[in-house]
């Protein structure tokens, strides 16, 4: 069959270029994995955050470093633990005995690109600290606000929850989250080349990556994406999923509003990653899962029957009509 010849009415090429550059350079070190790192890039152009989910070393933590290292920005690393304060994540007041007045010191999360490790160890009152800076963009201590400079973005990693030493992220918190990534292990060939690659290897992963995508570039990028053109039923298409999970017999909770525009942009994003400014059904097929598993609760029948909301989220794609 004869592939269809398009022409893109908004000029992507030098995001095309940009984003097949990063993917370039993650390659060097992460071995397949190719939906992570998909995925990331378009929560990047969409100005969204990621959670990624998975078993102690399957790359998660990896992964969110080479994407940091990839571009030209401020990046920090939090490893959050049992006993992490909120003040450790977002600064403090320190009096200043010179001057006679309190002076605030930023804390990690002013940066660009914010690696949060093992999310899900650290407990209630910090992850609540990530509530404000996570959906608008600024913090407020002492009652002043700070706001962070864009592009803006923080991927955060957790172990399942079923580990010990693990708590479960409040819903409100996994609402703030554009995507949950499920990791899953490496087949055997994948397996065989991350064994072949440690073997050869003859200085650190990181040296291998260069920094070459400028913020000036993502942010460009970025405006790019929003322009991606949405056709009227295709929006339809989006509104059907995301209602369908609020009468879904195997659903506590529904899915909200704000998942409507979350699978809205990341489709948009999507298919800019992939050189079309059209959104496709196939688009939105693809996030509909990262976007939604983590906004929807499992009744507890369901759950002890291990069924899964990535699973009946895939059944409810299936079975909303696509728009022809």
């Amino acid at each position: 069959m004869e592939e269809l010849e398009f022409t893109n009415r908004i000029d992507l090429t030098e995001l095309h270029e940009g984003i097949n550059t990063i993917k370039k350079e993650i390659s060097k070190v992460i071995v397949g994995q190719k939906n992570m790192v998909n995925l990331l890039l378009t929560a990047l152009l969409c100005e969204g955050h990621v959670l990624i989910e998975g078993v102690p070393g399957v790359a998660k933590t990896v992964t969110a470093k080479l994407l940091a290292k990839s571009l030209s920005i401020d990046y920090q690393r939090i490893q959050f633990t049992p006993d992490l304060m909120p003040s450790d994540v977002l600064g403090t007041s320190i009096f200043d005995l010179k001057k006679s007045e309190f002076e605030f010191k930023k804390g990690p999360i002013f940066s660009n690109l914010i690696l949060i490790d093992e999310i899900n160890r650290a407990p209630a009152k910090t992850q609540a600290a990530l509530f404000e800076v996570m959906e608008e963009q600024q913090i407020t201590i002492d009652g002043h606000q700070f706001s962070l400079d864009s592009p803006y973005m923080v991927v955060a990693t957790q172990n399942p929850v079923d580990q010990e030493g693990t708590y479960r992220l409040p819903e409100a918190q996994l609402d703030r989250f554009l995507f949950k990534i499920t990791v899953d292990y490496p087949n055997l060939m994948d397996e065989v080349e991350i064994i072949n690659r440690e073997h050869l290897a003859t200085q650190p992963k990181l040296d291998f990556i260069t920094a070459s995508i400028t913020k000036e570039q993502i942010l460009a990028y970025q405006q790019l994406a929003k322009q991606v053109i949405v056709e009227p039923n295709l929006i339809k298409y989006i509104a059907d999923i995301v209602v369908s999970t609020r009468s879904n017999s195997f659903l506590y909770l529904g899915a909200s509003p704000r998942a409507s525009i979350a699978l809205l942009k990341a489709s948009k994003a999507f298919a800019a990653i992939n050189g079309r400014d059209f959104v496709t059904p196939e688009d939105i097929k693809q996030v509909a899962i990262p976007v939604l598993q983590h906004r929807v609760i499992v009744t507890p029948e369901r759950e002890m029957e291990g069924i899964t909301a990535a699973q009946i989220i895939n059944d409810s794609i299936q079975s909303t009509e696509i728009p022809s």
